[in-house]
């Protein structure tokens, strides 16, 4: 891979980080005042929450909801 391709993919895995961090934000700050020293740590810790529900979700996916879904514009 070239130089500029892994600048694109770069740019792109940013706005995800950047995403998942706006949420996490916005979830901490539900419980720390965004002022707090401990702010960083309870936001990292809720985009670590995210991530691994995101993990979770993908890995146990079941089998029959993708077939169904697979399936919706098909007739039966």
């Amino acid at each position: 891979m070239s130089l500029f391709e892994w600048e694109d993919e770069a740019i792109v895995l940013g706005w995800v980080v950047r995403g998942v961090l706006i949420v996490a934000g916005f979830v901490a700050s539900w419980f720390v005042a965004k002022d707090a020293p401990q702010f960083g740590l309870v936001q990292m810790a809720v985009s670590l929450l995210l991530f691994v529900l995101v993990l979770w979700v993908l890995a146990f996916w079941p089998e029959r909801w993708t077939h169904m879904l697979n399936r919706v514009d098909k007739p039966r």
